[in-house]
């Protein structure tokens, strides 16, 4: 299907039937299989690093397990490996690209684990930061501290932060800045019909490429200047990662999408609860 295999990118997609790989080349999306069979919650990846957050542990490098305990979700960042678990208490974990704990060198990770705190109701990871029911909170110094908002979706920690709640997409400058509200569709006569509220936000590694979704479109910012985002109606977007010049997303559907060079090509993976996309290697 591809005709160069240096331009295939490996994309992970974590449902409740295991970790999915995922072969993308430009805007085609290629062959897919399982590559671990499990419950997962949530992928993420930095570079070469790997983590899953499953209802059993916490998985690194390639899938090994950490001693963790449940988690609904994971980051990775220069200090390690962050999990959320049920509870809402969140820890980190100092893991090389491989998965192996660098004090013991052998990947025996399981005491390795330190609280960094807790929050109410952990729903999304990203580098240090934690998007909760109780708003977003920040690893500083090795500990959790309360950095506002209220009912946090989803944060992206690339470049200057980003945060989503269910009625707005925040950037952090001077406090949290409201960028952008899901917009109002209009409906048939006089009803009007409120579009879904935010789900995701995702910056690429410089944090320049940025995109939010709500449940009924996709918005996208060229770069860390602009001020105005694109909007893209694509449906049922519940998370996004970018392959180079490309963005990656899934949908509540199953599916995988690919979005180049103005365009959106996707294809079904017939999976079933798709939470989560990651992209390795992209730092």
């Amino acid at each position: 299907m591809f005709t160069k295999r240096d331009d295939v990118v490996r994309a992970l997609v974590a449902s409740s039937m295991g970790v999915v790989g995922v072969s993308l080349s430009g805007d085609i999306v290629g062959e897919f299989g399982i590559e671990r069979r499990c419950d997962a919650r949530d992928v993420a990846a930095r570079g070469d690093a790997v983590a899953v957050a499953t209802d059993g542990d916490v998985l690194v490098g390639d899938f090994e397990p950490t001693g963790h305990g449940p988690a609904v979700a994971v980051s990775v960042a220069d200090e390690g490996v962050f999990a959320a678990a049920p509870d809402g208490t969140v820890s980190v974990l100092a893991v090389d690209a491989d998965g192996d704990d660098p004090k013991s060198g052998n990947g025996d990770t399981a005491d390795a684990w330190t609280v960094v705190g807790s929050v109410d109701d952990p729903r999304r990871l990203d580098g240090r930061l934690v998007a909760a029911g109780d708003g977003v909170h920040r690893v500083i110094d090795g500990e959790l501290e309360y950095a506002g908002l209220d009912d946090a979706r989803d944060v992206s920690d690339r470049g200057v932060p980003l945060a989503v709640t269910a009625d707005a997409l925040y950037t952090l400058g001077n406090g949290w800045m409201r960028d952008l509200e899901p917009a109002d569709e209009g409906a048939a006569d006089s009803e009007v019909q409120t579009e879904p509220g935010f789900r995701c936000v995702a910056a690429d590694a410089d944090g320049e490429r940025a995109v939010a979704a709500s449940g009924a479109a996709l918005y996208e910012r060229a770069d860390a200047t602009a001020t105005d985002w694109i909007r893209h109606d694509e449906s049922g977007v519940i998370d996004a990662a970018f392959a180079g010049r490309h963005l990656v997303a899934v949908t509540d559907g199953g599916e995988a999408r690919v979005y180049a060079d103005g365009g959106w090509r996707g294809r079904t993976l017939g999976l079933p609860d798709v939470r989560a996309v990651a992209v390795p290697g992209e730092h």
